[in-house]
């Protein structure tokens, strides 16, 4: 069937028409904060305690925007008798976020979970050379990282809970078990209920009752 002239037309008014009786929904920006979704790829926070200056983050980062230093101390040995041991020291932690793009690896191949997403996203700036965020300025944005999901009732529980689930099991089995097993198998004496008077043999008296009849 051949359509009719202008049904195109007259479909696109209807459209037009339903739009213009809907009424705008703005969100009146700055005023009034978005309802951003809770993984929102805004800034990378910096946790710089779980830090260990391994590098990984700055070598596997594509646009090479992360600029790290460190120095290395010696720590005293933590027994008697031990050796000194060298830690590295986190001195500077940047990220240059006008070559940014925001493609994550870093995150994903932190080893110590030192770096997240934030949603933050006001960090605008009129000059391209203060887009390069330091240590301070990245560990503000770390609190400002939403807390992670519940997990999912119906997943499967972590191989690293039930392993130690299984072993506090075994532990409160152990101790529940009695310590000399010839004990539990011979099972509880009876209760007296007072001392034992002593006796001989029939019809003899016994130490304590010189003339053998009844007191």
């Amino acid at each position: 069937m051949a359509p009719i002239p202008g049904s195109g037309l007259a479909k696109g008014l209807a459209v037009t028409l339903r739009t213009m009786t809907r009424k705008s929904v703005t969100e009146q920006y700055p005023d009034a904060q978005p309802e951003l979704p809770p993984r929102t790829r805004g800034v990378i926070g910096l946790f710089e305690e779980n830090c260990t200056v391994c590098m990984l983050c700055a070598r596997e980062c594509p646009d090479w925007c992360i600029y790290i230093d460190s120095h290395k101390e010696t720590v005293p040995p933590a027994a008697p008798g031990g050796r000194e041991r060298s830690r590295n020291v986190l001195d500077r932690f940047a990220i240059d976020f006008s070559l940014c793009m925001y493609c994550g690896i870093c995150i994903e191949v932190c080893p110590f979970d030192a770096l997240f997403w934030s949603p933050e996203f006001e960090y605008a700036e009129t000059d391209i050379h203060d887009l390069t965020h330091e240590r301070d300025k990245l560990r503000e944005w770390m609190w400002t990282v939403p807390a992670p999901p519940a997990l999912d009732p119906a997943a499967e529980e972590p191989k690293e809970i039930a392993a130690a689930r299984k072993t506090a099991e075994k532990l409160a089995a152990a101790q529940a078990e009695p310590a000399d097993p010839a004990e539990s198998a011979a099972g509880p004496s009876e209760p007296t209920t007072g001392p034992a008077k002593p006796t001989g043999p029939a019809g003899s008296a016994s130490p304590a009752d010189p003339q053998g009849g009844e007191s």
